[in-house]
């Protein structure tokens, strides 16, 4: 019986001991890595930034659609709303020079170029004038 007790215990201890070496090697970093890495890959078109170079000047109106008009359509942070004679009166009063130094450099809660940072002073220019035209 003492002979079949010391057996179980070696069996036990044996099996114990390669199921640890067994279960150790099976947790390197290169196993870990090669059980948890990414069977696929999503592509959002959202991830990659879209920078578009100019061709070429770009109008008034194409400046102000892409830049301008998230703030000045609706009047956020103060800007003065499009085609509001009200909003505009007192800015047109300080002259285009004003107007035109105010969009290329910035003033109060605009940032300089209206966040167009790869517009020409022209093509700001040309979006301020789309934005008075018709007051």
């Amino acid at each position: 019986m003492e002979k079949s007790i010391r057996n179980i215990i070696i069996a036990t201890v044996a099996a114990l001991t390669f199921s640890t070496t067994s279960f150790a090697a099976g947790n390197s970093d290169d196993a870990i890595a090669e059980r948890i890495k990414p069977v696929g890959q999503v592509y959002l078109a959202s991830d990659v930034p879209v920078v578009e170079e100019p061709t070429g000047p770009r109008s008034g109106e194409q400046v102000y659609k892409t830049f301008c008009t998230a703030c000045h359509s609706t009047g956020a942070a103060g800007a003065p709303k499009t085609q509001n004679a009200a909003d505009w009166a007192p800015r047109i009063a300080k002259g285009m020079d004003v107007l035109q130094n105010h969009a290329i450099n910035g003033f109060n809660a605009m940032p300089a170029r209206g966040t167009c940072m790869n517009c020409s002073d022209d093509e700001v220019i040309a979006a301020v004038e789309h934005l008075i035209k018709g007051l």
